[in-house]
């Protein structure tokens, strides 16, 4: 019995499993990181910026994750939906890392504007902008 086409079906199913990556960054879509992030007393860290995207198919968020002193080691702070609709919209995440794991100071924040895009049976991300920003976490 041969195994070439099981062993196709499997590399077609992984090339379908493939993220959609648009080839060019639209000049219409974008997501800015504001300067300044807030971290509460208690750990809880919150992040806002602006977007703007273009219609999408599927559901579209902003994602968000921080890190400080390594970039190995990223702390994720919520998502948001996002409404892609061409105009520019305000984005906030919240979330609280494992306890001390952040402070007020310089951080790094990765953001993205990810669409969950049908593709078949299953939904692929497509991401529609992305930013990585040093911002600073001041205590509030």
């Amino acid at each position: 019995m041969s195994l070439r086409p099981a062993l196709g079906a499997a590399a077609l199913l992984l090339l379908a499993a493939l993220p959609v990556v648009p080839a060019a960054a639209d000049p219409g879509e974008s997501v800015t990181v504001d300067p300044t992030g807030r971290i509460a007393a208690d750990g809880t860290v919150t992040l806002s910026g602006t977007y703007r995207c273009l219609a999408g198919k599927g559901p579209v968020f902003v994602s968000s994750s921080v890190s400080q002193s390594t970039r190995e080691i990223r702390y994720g702070i919520g998502g948001s939906r996002a409404v892609c609709d061409g105009a520019e919209h305000r984005w906030q995440n919240s979330g609280k890392p494992s306890p001390d794991s952040l402070k007020a100071g310089t951080a790094q924040v990765d953001t993205t504007v990810m669409e969950l895009r049908p593709q078949g049976l299953l939904p692929l991300p497509y991401f529609h902008a992305t930013r990585t920003q040093d911002i600073t976490l001041t205590a509030s």
